[in-house]
């Protein structure tokens, strides 16, 4: 079976490794520029998948199966890439403020306790024990996550599609999509006409984020995503924040002060993000909001005021493809064409549900050959 994907961010990558280890499927990816551009170069690769409050149904299924594929799939990918793929392995630290209620998190501590994860909930005291460098009077207490991680996407993208080459998956870069011709007899090929010349394929997965759009509206299928925008800044601190030892990723009230380089190499710089920036009416993107990212700052400077003598390296904004008028991923087979596959628009999950959108796409495939 000849399978096409069209786009080469986190999620297409992940679905070629994923098809790529399947005999008797002939995998091309399609994309325009390089691998881990547009959405996936702008992430932060946060995996918010057990502290999540997803608890059931396929919102929490697709998390767990994502967290724990990537503890499969890490260490394969780095043996067959000879990449040492960035992943912060101490965990996410939900900081929790005046007014949040605590006994929401113990509640679902008990449920990830039952469901086989680890969720810890801290008072005060320990949370100034632990992480030191905190402005302690800010928060009442904080909630552990030991097991959700932090990933580069660019570096995991890289990898996924090495060894996705390795396994005889063929990669067109620099190759623009401009139409889709699907047959009208059912289980015939589907004609892709690129700029590179017609390929033909019996099943055709979009992945391309805010490009699907385009895609799906010359079927008559349009799938409305629109752009949302974040920014972020990269502070050069010198040393690290609180305990060396101790450098898991904090959030608190959607500000996440992210640890670079952790897992590698002794961690001096930070990223703080990100905004939200919804488009006009119309589902055009606005210009950066200085304002809004000033605020961040501020905040994150609040909770860590070291971060106030720290040095802005760069400030970074990017966008996520989020769909309108429903929830966030679409995974399904595009209305009216059998043979073409979605997956696209996680907003910003992404990274995080990449491997579990690759396995649904797979059975997808395999179970309806």
């Amino acid at each position: 079976m000849q399978i096409a994907i069209i786009g080469c961010g986190i999620v297409g990558a992940a679905i070629a490794y994923e098809l790529s280890q399947f005999e008797g499927l002939q995998v091309t990816v399609i994309d325009q520029k390089p691998p881990a551009q547009a959405s996936t170069g702008a992430a932060l690769g946060v995996l918010m998948g057990i502290i999540s409050h997803k608890v059931k149904g396929k919102a929490w299924r697709m998390r767990e199966t994502s967290i724990a594929t990537y503890e499969e799939w890490i260490p394969k990918l780095e043996a067959v890439s000879g990449r040492k793929i960035p992943c912060n392995r101490q965990g996410i630290l939900s900081l929790c403020l005046d007014g949040d209620d605590l006994s929401i998190w113990e509640n679902l501590a008990k449920v990830r306790h039952s469901q086989g994860w680890q969720l810890e909930v801290w008072d005060r005291s320990q949370l100034k024990q632990v992480c030191p460098q905190l402005n302690i009077e800010k928060f009442i207490g904080a909630v552990y996550s030991p097991q959700d991680r932090q990933i580069d996407p660019t570096t995991l993208t890289l990898a996924l599609v090495d060894a996705a080459i390795l396994n005889g998956v063929n990669f067109k870069f620099g190759v623009e999509v401009s139409g889709l011709i699907p047959s009208p007899s059912e289980g015939e090929k589907i004609e892709i006409e690129t700029s590179d010349g017609k390929i033909t394929a019996d099943r055709v997965i979009i992945a391309a984020g805010l490009g699907s759009t385009a895609l799906t509206s010359q079927l008559q299928q349009k799938v409305d995503i629109r752009p949302v925008l974040g920014q972020a800044i990269h502070f050069h601190v010198g040393h690290a924040l609180g305990n060396q030892e101790f450098q898991p990723m904090l959030t608190g009230n959607d500000v996440h002060i992210v640890p670079c380089g952790a897992g590698i190499i002794p961690t001096t710089d930070y990223w703080v993000g990100a905004t939200v920036e919804f488009p006009n009416a119309e589902g055009n993107s606005l210009p950066p909001d200085a304002e809004l990212l000033e605020t961040i700052k501020q905040q994150a400077i609040s909770y860590c005021p070291e971060l106030a003598n720290a040095t802005i390296t760069r400030t970074w904004s990017g966008f996520r493809p989020r769909p309108e008028n429903r929830p966030a991923p679409i995974i399904e087979k595009l209305p009216g064409f059998s043979h073409i596959l979605l997956a696209t628009a996680h907003y910003r999950n992404g990274v995080l549900l990449a491997p579990a959108t690759a396995i649904a796409i797979r059975e997808m495939i395999l179970n309806n050959p």
